[in-house]
């Protein structure tokens, strides 16, 4: 697929989907307990160690934004899909980092996961970021909180988040509901 796809069928667009999901399914790792107890982690290593499952989940993820200018994954699995991504869709790719991991000046989110807080940031210089359209990326959209600070890094620095897809969803969190006005594409939702 390239940022000049042509627009596929509705049955293409369900296979591959299907597909993806059917591989997420198949190969995650559930842990109870993990990283604190009463969390249960959803391990997506397995899937995209398959060489097959990962291209199948790339090939989806890059369907929800054919249009973006840049690709951003959320640390740290977000990196591994966010890069398989634009190259997929032949853009740039933009790692949003946790607090300390870049160089200063950096625009900083903080946010709550279901276990705690944390914060997300991003370069301030460097990168041009206004007028940007961006696909925004992560592995799991739990409580939201992530996937929502990321969004907010890239507002404040000018761009657009023109819509946000994860492998996995796990929608008794209800994430969905603290994420913006972009639309949220995710392969499987427990």
């Amino acid at each position: 697929m390239s940022k000049h796809a042509a627009i596929e069928s509705d049955e293409l667009a369900a296979d591959r989907t299907g597909r993806a999901a059917e591989a997420v399914e198949r190969l995650t790792r559930w842990r109870d307990d993990f990283p604190t107890p009463g969390v249960r982690f959803a391990d997506l290593t397995p899937v995209f160690a398959d060489a097959e499952g990962f291209r199948t989940v790339v090939d989806c993820l890059a369907s929800c934004g054919p249009d973006a200018d840049l690709v951003a994954g959320v640390d740290a699995r977000g990196f591994l899909i966010g890069a398989a991504v634009a190259a997929s869709l032949g853009t740039g790719v933009l790692a949003v980092r946790k607090a300390g991991k870049l160089p200063p000046p950096v625009i900083t989110r903080e946010y709550q996961l279901e276990y705690g807080t944390a914060a997300l940031e991003i370069p301030a210089d460097g990168v041009p970021l206004a007028g940007k359209r961006i696909l925004l990326l992560d592995d799991v959209l739990a409580t939201g909180g992530t996937l929502a600070a990321a969004a907010d890094l890239f507002t404040q620095a000018g761009a657009e988040v023109i819509a946000a897809a994860v492998v996995l969803e796990l929608t008794f969190l209800d994430g969905r509901a603290r994420q913006g006005h972009y639309p949220v594409t995710s392969i499987v939702k427990v």
